[in-house]
Protein backbone atom coordinates (compact mmCIF):
# COMPACT_ATOMS: atom_id res chain seq x y z
CA UNK A 1 0.00 0.00 0.00
CA UNK A 2 1.28 3.47 -0.88
CA UNK A 3 2.84 5.49 1.93
CA UNK A 4 0.63 8.51 1.18
CA UNK A 5 -3.14 8.17 0.95
CA UNK A 6 -4.23 10.00 -2.22
CA UNK A 7 -7.72 8.54 -2.36
CA UNK A 8 -9.46 11.89 -1.83
CA UNK A 9 -7.27 13.48 -4.48
CA UNK A 10 -7.98 10.68 -6.96
CA UNK A 11 -11.70 10.67 -6.23
CA UNK A 12 -11.85 14.43 -6.72
CA UNK A 13 -9.81 14.23 -9.94
CA UNK A 14 -12.18 11.59 -11.28
CA UNK A 15 -15.20 13.77 -10.58
CA UNK A 16 -13.73 17.02 -11.92
CA UNK A 17 -11.44 15.97 -14.77
CA UNK A 18 -12.51 12.50 -15.89
CA UNK A 19 -16.30 12.12 -15.66
CA UNK A 20 -18.27 13.97 -18.33
CA UNK A 21 -20.16 17.00 -16.96
CA UNK A 22 -23.93 16.63 -16.88
CA UNK A 23 -24.37 19.35 -19.50
CA UNK A 24 -22.17 17.51 -21.99
CA UNK A 25 -24.01 14.27 -21.31
CA UNK A 26 -27.31 16.05 -21.89
CA UNK A 27 -26.11 17.49 -25.22
CA UNK A 28 -24.99 14.05 -26.38
CA UNK A 29 -28.31 12.47 -25.48
CA UNK A 30 -30.14 15.17 -27.41
CA UNK A 31 -27.92 14.66 -30.47
CA UNK A 32 -28.45 10.90 -30.24
CA UNK A 33 -32.23 11.25 -29.92
CA UNK A 34 -32.40 13.76 -32.78
CA UNK A 35 -30.38 11.38 -34.91
CA UNK A 36 -32.83 8.58 -34.25
CA UNK A 37 -35.74 10.78 -35.28
CA UNK A 38 -33.86 11.93 -38.39
CA UNK A 39 -33.16 8.33 -39.40
CA UNK A 40 -36.77 7.25 -39.01
CA UNK A 41 -38.03 10.28 -40.95
CA UNK A 42 -35.51 9.62 -43.72
CA UNK A 43 -36.47 5.97 -44.00
CA UNK A 44 -40.15 6.91 -44.25
CA UNK A 45 -39.35 9.50 -46.91
CA UNK A 46 -37.40 6.92 -48.92
CA UNK A 47 -40.15 4.32 -48.56
CA UNK A 48 -38.21 1.88 -46.37
CA UNK A 49 -39.28 -0.04 -43.25
CA UNK A 50 -38.27 1.39 -39.86
CA UNK A 51 -36.00 -0.30 -37.35
CA UNK A 52 -37.74 -2.01 -34.47
CA UNK A 53 -35.20 -0.84 -31.92
CA UNK A 54 -32.31 1.51 -31.11
CA UNK A 55 -29.77 0.68 -28.43
CA UNK A 56 -26.86 2.75 -27.11
CA UNK A 57 -23.65 0.77 -26.85
CA UNK A 58 -20.00 0.99 -25.88
CA UNK A 59 -18.57 3.41 -23.33
CA UNK A 60 -21.68 5.58 -23.48
CA UNK A 61 -23.87 2.69 -22.35
CA UNK A 62 -21.29 1.42 -19.86
CA UNK A 63 -20.80 4.93 -18.43
CA UNK A 64 -17.05 4.86 -18.98
CA UNK A 65 -16.64 7.87 -21.29
CA UNK A 66 -13.94 10.30 -20.19
CA UNK A 67 -13.43 14.01 -20.76
CA UNK A 68 -11.51 15.09 -23.86
CA UNK A 69 -10.24 18.62 -24.41
CA UNK A 70 -10.96 18.33 -28.15
CA UNK A 71 -14.47 16.95 -27.57
CA UNK A 72 -13.33 13.86 -29.46
CA UNK A 73 -16.21 11.72 -28.24
CA UNK A 74 -17.99 8.93 -30.02
CA UNK A 75 -21.44 7.71 -29.11
CA UNK A 76 -22.31 4.24 -30.37
CA UNK A 77 -26.00 3.88 -31.10
CA UNK A 78 -26.96 0.60 -32.70
CA UNK A 79 -29.97 0.40 -35.01
CA UNK A 80 -31.80 -2.94 -35.25
CA UNK A 81 -33.92 -4.11 -38.19
CA UNK A 82 -35.80 -7.31 -38.86
CA UNK A 83 -34.01 -9.26 -41.57
CA UNK A 84 -37.16 -9.24 -43.70
CA UNK A 85 -37.19 -5.43 -43.63
CA UNK A 86 -33.76 -5.08 -45.23
CA UNK A 87 -34.57 -5.93 -48.84
CA UNK A 88 -34.08 -4.14 -52.15
CA UNK A 89 -36.77 -3.33 -54.70
CA UNK A 90 -36.51 -6.80 -56.22
CA UNK A 91 -37.11 -8.48 -52.86
CA UNK A 92 -33.53 -9.66 -52.38
CA UNK A 93 -31.92 -9.28 -48.98
CA UNK A 94 -29.52 -6.35 -48.73
CA UNK A 95 -25.87 -7.16 -48.37
CA UNK A 96 -24.01 -5.64 -45.41
CA UNK A 97 -22.67 -2.58 -47.22
CA UNK A 98 -26.00 -1.82 -48.91
CA UNK A 99 -27.70 -1.86 -45.50
CA UNK A 100 -25.25 0.75 -44.22
CA UNK A 101 -25.74 2.83 -47.35
CA UNK A 102 -29.52 2.79 -46.78
CA UNK A 103 -29.02 4.16 -43.27
CA UNK A 104 -26.54 6.76 -44.52
CA UNK A 105 -28.96 8.02 -47.17
CA UNK A 106 -31.80 8.23 -44.64
CA UNK A 107 -29.68 10.48 -42.40
CA UNK A 108 -29.12 13.08 -45.10
CA UNK A 109 -30.27 16.51 -43.90
CA UNK A 110 -29.29 19.87 -45.42
CA UNK A 111 -29.37 21.44 -41.96
CA UNK A 112 -26.39 19.35 -40.87
CA UNK A 113 -22.84 20.63 -41.36
CA UNK A 114 -21.61 17.18 -42.44
CA UNK A 115 -23.17 14.31 -44.34
CA UNK A 116 -23.05 10.90 -42.70
CA UNK A 117 -20.37 8.58 -44.10
CA UNK A 118 -20.28 4.80 -44.50
CA UNK A 119 -17.50 3.20 -42.45
CA UNK A 120 -16.45 -0.45 -42.41
CA UNK A 121 -18.57 -1.35 -39.36
CA UNK A 122 -21.02 1.53 -38.99
CA UNK A 123 -22.41 4.76 -40.37
CA UNK A 124 -20.75 7.83 -38.85
CA UNK A 125 -22.37 11.22 -38.32
CA UNK A 126 -19.87 13.96 -37.49
CA UNK A 127 -20.74 17.17 -35.64
CA UNK A 128 -18.89 20.53 -35.67
CA UNK A 129 -18.28 20.36 -31.91
CA UNK A 130 -15.82 17.52 -32.56
CA UNK A 131 -17.70 14.41 -31.51
CA UNK A 132 -19.53 11.90 -33.66
CA UNK A 133 -22.21 9.25 -33.48
CA UNK A 134 -21.39 5.80 -34.83
CA UNK A 135 -24.42 3.82 -35.92
CA UNK A 136 -23.78 0.08 -36.28
CA UNK A 137 -26.48 -1.60 -38.37
CA UNK A 138 -27.89 -4.92 -37.13
CA UNK A 139 -30.49 -7.33 -38.39
CA UNK A 140 -32.46 -9.83 -36.34
CA UNK A 141 -32.49 -13.33 -37.81
CA UNK A 142 -35.36 -15.56 -36.70
CA UNK A 143 -35.13 -19.34 -36.97
CA UNK A 144 -36.45 -22.59 -35.50
CA UNK A 145 -33.98 -24.32 -33.19
CA UNK A 146 -33.34 -28.03 -32.73
CA UNK A 147 -36.16 -28.19 -30.16
CA UNK A 148 -38.53 -26.92 -32.82
CA UNK A 149 -38.88 -23.66 -30.90
CA UNK A 150 -38.63 -20.11 -32.30
CA UNK A 151 -35.24 -18.51 -31.68
CA UNK A 152 -33.18 -15.62 -33.04
CA UNK A 153 -29.74 -14.04 -33.21
CA UNK A 154 -28.33 -10.72 -34.37
CA UNK A 155 -25.92 -9.96 -37.19
CA UNK A 156 -23.82 -6.83 -37.66
CA UNK A 157 -23.27 -5.27 -41.08
CA UNK A 158 -19.47 -5.51 -41.01
CA UNK A 159 -17.48 -4.84 -44.16
CA UNK A 160 -19.05 -6.88 -46.94
CA UNK A 161 -20.52 -9.49 -44.64
CA UNK A 162 -23.15 -10.00 -41.99
CA UNK A 163 -21.36 -11.17 -38.85
CA UNK A 164 -23.09 -12.62 -35.80
CA UNK A 165 -22.73 -10.00 -33.06
CA UNK A 166 -24.61 -7.93 -30.53
CA UNK A 167 -22.71 -5.23 -28.59
CA UNK A 168 -25.39 -5.16 -25.90
CA UNK A 169 -23.90 -8.38 -24.55
CA UNK A 170 -20.64 -6.50 -23.97
CA UNK A 171 -22.49 -3.83 -22.00
CA UNK A 172 -24.11 -6.53 -19.88
CA UNK A 173 -20.72 -8.18 -19.34
CA UNK A 174 -19.26 -4.96 -17.96
CA UNK A 175 -22.26 -4.06 -15.82
CA UNK A 176 -22.27 -7.58 -14.36
CA UNK A 177 -18.58 -7.18 -13.52
CA UNK A 178 -19.27 -3.90 -11.75
CA UNK A 179 -22.15 -5.43 -9.83
CA UNK A 180 -20.10 -8.43 -8.76
CA UNK A 181 -17.80 -6.23 -6.70
CA UNK A 182 -20.69 -5.20 -4.49
CA UNK A 183 -22.01 -8.77 -4.39
CA UNK A 184 -18.79 -10.17 -2.98
CA UNK A 185 -18.06 -7.16 -0.80
CA UNK A 186 -14.64 -6.59 -2.38
CA UNK A 187 -15.02 -2.87 -2.98
CA UNK A 188 -17.34 0.00 -3.58
CA UNK A 189 -19.39 -1.20 -6.57
CA UNK A 190 -18.35 1.88 -8.54
CA UNK A 191 -14.60 1.47 -7.97
CA UNK A 192 -14.20 -0.81 -10.97
CA UNK A 193 -15.93 1.75 -13.18
CA UNK A 194 -13.75 4.56 -11.79
CA UNK A 195 -10.54 2.58 -12.29
CA UNK A 196 -11.60 1.83 -15.87
CA UNK A 197 -12.19 5.51 -16.62
CA UNK A 198 -8.97 6.60 -14.91
CA UNK A 199 -7.02 4.06 -16.97
CA UNK A 200 -8.54 5.37 -20.19
CA UNK A 201 -7.79 8.93 -19.08
CA UNK A 202 -4.12 8.11 -18.51
CA UNK A 203 -3.86 6.35 -21.87
CA UNK A 204 -5.14 9.46 -23.67
CA UNK A 205 -3.59 12.11 -21.44
CA UNK A 206 -1.29 13.40 -24.21
CA UNK A 207 -2.58 14.53 -27.58
CA UNK A 208 -0.14 12.30 -29.41
CA UNK A 209 -1.17 9.21 -27.48
CA UNK A 210 -4.81 9.01 -28.55
CA UNK A 211 -4.21 7.63 -32.07
CA UNK A 212 -1.52 5.27 -30.79
CA UNK A 213 -2.97 3.67 -27.68
CA UNK A 214 -5.25 0.68 -27.23
CA UNK A 215 -8.96 1.01 -27.91
CA UNK A 216 -11.38 1.70 -25.10
CA UNK A 217 -12.74 -1.85 -25.12
CA UNK A 218 -9.20 -3.29 -24.90
CA UNK A 219 -8.42 -1.14 -21.87
CA UNK A 220 -11.78 -1.96 -20.30
CA UNK A 221 -11.26 -5.71 -20.79
CA UNK A 222 -7.76 -5.55 -19.31
CA UNK A 223 -9.01 -3.62 -16.27
CA UNK A 224 -11.88 -6.02 -15.63
CA UNK A 225 -9.61 -9.07 -15.98
CA UNK A 226 -6.95 -7.67 -13.63
CA UNK A 227 -8.92 -5.46 -11.28
CA UNK A 228 -7.51 -5.24 -7.74
CA UNK A 229 -10.01 -3.84 -5.26
CA UNK A 230 -8.79 -1.62 -2.44
CA UNK A 231 -11.55 -0.53 -0.09
CA UNK A 232 -11.63 3.30 0.15
CA UNK A 233 -8.33 3.62 -1.76
CA UNK A 234 -8.91 4.36 -5.44
CA UNK A 235 -5.26 5.38 -5.80
CA UNK A 236 -4.03 1.98 -4.62
CA UNK A 237 -6.65 0.09 -6.59
CA UNK A 238 -5.62 1.91 -9.76
CA UNK A 239 -1.91 1.32 -9.23
CA UNK A 240 -2.23 -2.37 -8.28
CA UNK A 241 -4.53 -2.99 -11.24
CA UNK A 242 -1.96 -1.40 -13.55
CA UNK A 243 0.75 -3.64 -12.09
CA UNK A 244 -1.34 -6.73 -12.79
CA UNK A 245 -2.04 -5.62 -16.37
CA UNK A 246 1.64 -4.84 -16.95
CA UNK A 247 2.60 -8.34 -15.79
CA UNK A 248 0.23 -9.95 -18.28
CA UNK A 249 1.21 -7.70 -21.20
CA UNK A 250 4.86 -8.55 -20.59
CA UNK A 251 3.93 -12.10 -21.64
CA UNK A 252 1.27 -11.56 -24.31
CA UNK A 253 -0.48 -8.67 -26.05
CA UNK A 254 -3.48 -10.83 -26.82
CA UNK A 255 -6.77 -9.55 -25.38
CA UNK A 256 -9.73 -11.89 -25.51
CA UNK A 257 -13.20 -10.78 -26.50
CA UNK A 258 -15.33 -10.16 -23.40
CA UNK A 259 -18.26 -12.20 -24.75
CA UNK A 260 -17.10 -14.53 -27.53
CA UNK A 261 -14.52 -16.98 -26.19
CA UNK A 262 -13.28 -17.91 -29.67
CA UNK A 263 -12.48 -14.31 -30.65
CA UNK A 264 -9.86 -11.73 -29.69
CA UNK A 265 -10.11 -7.95 -29.75
CA UNK A 266 -6.30 -7.74 -29.95
CA UNK A 267 -3.73 -10.32 -31.01
CA UNK A 268 -0.04 -10.72 -30.27
CA UNK A 269 1.86 -8.04 -32.15
CA UNK A 270 -0.90 -5.45 -31.75
CA UNK A 271 1.03 -2.17 -31.68
CA UNK A 272 -1.70 -0.21 -29.91
CA UNK A 273 -1.70 -2.63 -26.97
CA UNK A 274 2.11 -2.53 -26.94
CA UNK A 275 1.93 1.25 -26.74
CA UNK A 276 -0.49 1.07 -23.82
CA UNK A 277 1.82 -1.42 -22.10
CA UNK A 278 4.73 1.01 -22.46
CA UNK A 279 2.58 3.80 -21.00
CA UNK A 280 1.88 1.59 -17.99
CA UNK A 281 5.55 0.72 -17.55
CA UNK A 282 6.62 4.37 -17.49
CA UNK A 283 3.71 5.47 -15.33
CA UNK A 284 4.40 2.76 -12.75
CA UNK A 285 8.08 3.75 -12.76
CA UNK A 286 7.05 7.32 -11.92
CA UNK A 287 4.82 6.06 -9.11
CA UNK A 288 7.62 4.14 -7.40
CA UNK A 289 8.22 7.28 -5.33
CA UNK A 290 5.06 6.34 -3.43
CA UNK A 291 6.90 3.41 -1.87
CA UNK A 292 9.77 5.49 -0.50
CA UNK A 293 9.86 5.92 3.26
CA UNK A 294 10.32 9.67 2.86
CA UNK A 295 7.47 10.11 0.38
CA UNK A 296 5.47 13.24 1.17
CA UNK A 297 2.06 14.35 0.05
CA UNK A 298 3.78 16.85 -2.23
CA UNK A 299 5.90 14.17 -3.90
CA UNK A 300 2.94 11.84 -4.30
CA UNK A 301 0.81 14.51 -5.91
CA UNK A 302 3.66 15.49 -8.26
CA UNK A 303 3.90 11.86 -9.38
CA UNK A 304 0.19 11.59 -10.11
CA UNK A 305 0.32 14.93 -11.95
CA UNK A 306 3.08 13.51 -14.13
CA UNK A 307 1.14 10.35 -14.87
CA UNK A 308 -2.02 12.18 -15.92
CA UNK A 309 -0.24 15.17 -17.51
CA UNK A 310 -2.03 17.64 -15.26
CA UNK A 311 -1.45 20.03 -12.37
CA UNK A 312 -4.70 19.09 -10.66
CA UNK A 313 -3.22 17.04 -7.82
CA UNK A 314 -0.61 19.58 -6.77
CA UNK A 315 -3.23 22.34 -6.79
CA UNK A 316 -5.34 20.49 -4.24
CA UNK A 317 -5.49 21.92 -0.70
CA UNK A 318 -3.11 20.41 1.84
CA UNK A 319 -4.61 17.54 3.85
CA UNK A 320 -2.49 18.23 6.92
CA UNK A 321 -1.67 15.10 8.92
CA UNK A 322 -3.99 12.83 6.95
CA UNK A 323 -1.20 10.39 6.21
CA UNK A 324 1.87 8.90 7.79
CA UNK A 325 4.19 10.56 5.32
CA UNK A 326 2.71 14.02 5.80
CA UNK A 327 4.53 14.08 9.16
CA UNK A 328 7.85 13.88 7.36
CA UNK A 329 9.80 16.90 6.15
CA UNK A 330 8.36 17.80 2.72
CA UNK A 331 10.68 18.12 -0.24
CA UNK A 332 10.11 19.32 -3.77
CA UNK A 333 10.61 16.51 -6.25
CA UNK A 334 9.67 16.46 -9.91
CA UNK A 335 8.00 13.29 -11.14
CA UNK A 336 10.12 10.95 -13.19
CA UNK A 337 10.19 11.79 -16.88
CA UNK A 338 7.86 9.68 -18.98
CA UNK A 339 9.12 8.39 -22.30
CA UNK A 340 6.83 6.79 -24.84
CA UNK A 341 7.10 5.47 -28.39
CA UNK A 342 6.47 8.00 -31.14
CA UNK A 343 5.66 5.62 -33.93
CA UNK A 344 2.23 6.49 -35.34
CA UNK A 345 -0.25 3.64 -35.22
CA UNK A 346 -3.73 3.41 -36.61
CA UNK A 347 -5.88 1.84 -33.89
CA UNK A 348 -8.29 -0.97 -34.59
CA UNK A 349 -11.58 0.42 -33.29
CA UNK A 350 -14.89 -1.28 -33.75
CA UNK A 351 -18.30 0.35 -33.38
CA UNK A 352 -19.90 -0.21 -30.07
CA UNK A 353 -16.53 0.27 -28.35
CA UNK A 354 -14.96 3.46 -27.09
Amino acid sequence: MSQVDCHKDMYSFHGAEVTLPNEEQKDMRERRDNGRIRLENGLRKNGHPLPFEFSSQGSYAMRTMVQDQDCDYDIDDGVYFKKEDLKDNSGAFLDARSARVRVKEALKDERLAFDAVVKSNCVRQMYPAGYHIDIPVYRKVDYINFLNEPAFFYELASGDDWVQSDARRVTKWFNDAVGSQLKFGEADSSQLRRVTKLSKKMARSRKGWKPNTASGICITKLVVDHFVARWERDDDSLRETWKAIRATLAITLRVGHPVYADKNIADDGDETVAFFRDCLISSLKTLEVLDHADCSQKKARAAWDNVFNTSYFSARPDQGNASKSSLLRPATVAGAGLTFPNKPVVPNKSPGFA
